[in-house]
C-alpha cells in the first residue's frame, strides 16, 4: 500500500529525481520522459472520462489504471541501484495487451470501414479520445527510443502501441458509431 503523507520532499530541486530502483537520474532522463508522458496520457483519459458513460466510461477507467501499471513498469529498470531487486517489479503483461485488442475488435465490428482519414473531432467525447491518442503515440515514440539504450519490457511498447488504435476506434465509437466522423478532404483549402 502506498502512503503519501507529504507531498514535497525537496529532493529534486536540484534537477534530479529517484527512479524506481533508489537510483538518482536527472529529471529531462529519456526514462523519466517516457513515464512522464505516459502520466500526461493517464491525464488526458481522466479529461475523455468526463464525456464517457456505461461500457466506455469503465473501459477508460481499466485503462487509466493500467497506465499507472505502465508507469511503475518504466520507472523502474531491471536492477536497483545495488544490483538486484528485494522484491518482483510491477510490469505490464500480455494479457493486459490482450484485453486491448479484443475490445478494438469489439468496436471495429460495429463501425463500417473508413474511406477516407478522419480528422480529430466530432463530439466531445471523440476529441478527447484523439487527444489521448496522440499523447499515447507520443510515450510510444519515447519508450520506443528508451528500448535502445536500456532495458525496457516489450508488453509495455506493445501497451502503447495497442492503446492508440484503441483511442482512435474509441473515438469512432463515440462519433455516432463513425456516423460522426469528420473526414479528410484532400485539398480542400487549395
Amino acid at each position: 500500500m502506498v502512503v503519501l503523507s507529504k507531498i514535497y520532499t525537496r529532493t529534486g530541486d536540484k534537477g534530479e529525481t529517484a527512479l524506481g530502483n533508489g537510483s538518482r537520474v536527472a529529471k529531462h532522463a529519456l526514462r523519466v520522459t517516457a513515464y512522464g508522458t505516459v502520466d500526461e496520457t493517464n491525464a488526458t483519459v481522466g479529461l475523455a472520462r468526463l464525456h464517457a458513460e456505461g461500457d466506455l466510461a469503465e473501459a477508460l477507467k481499466r485503462i487509466q489504471n493500467d497506465l499507472f501499471d505502465l508507469g511503475a513498469d518504466l520507472c523502474l529498470p531491471d536492477q536497483d541501484k545495488d544490483g538486484e531487486l528485494p522484491y518482483t517489479p510491477l510490469r505490464m503483461i500480455a494479457g493486459q495487451v490482450d484485453r486491448l485488442e479484443s475490445e478494438i475488435d469489439a468496436m471495429n465490428a460495429r463501425l463500417t470501414p473508413l474511406r477516407s482519414f478522419i480528422l480529430p473531432g466530432g463530439t466531445p467525447l471523440a476529441a478527447h479520445l484523439h487527444l489521448c491518442r496522440t499523447v499515447s503515440r507520443r510515450a510510444e515514440r519515447l519508450a520506443v527510443e528508451l528500448a535502445e539504450g536500456e532495458a525496457v519490457n516489450p508488453e509495455a511498447v506493445k501497451y502503447l502501441n495497442r492503446l492508440s488504435d484503441w483511442f482512435f476506434v474509441a473515438g469512432r465509437i463515440a462519433n455516432d458509431e463513425g456516423k460522426g466522423d469528420v473526414l479528410w478532404v484532400p485539398g480542400l483549402t487549395r
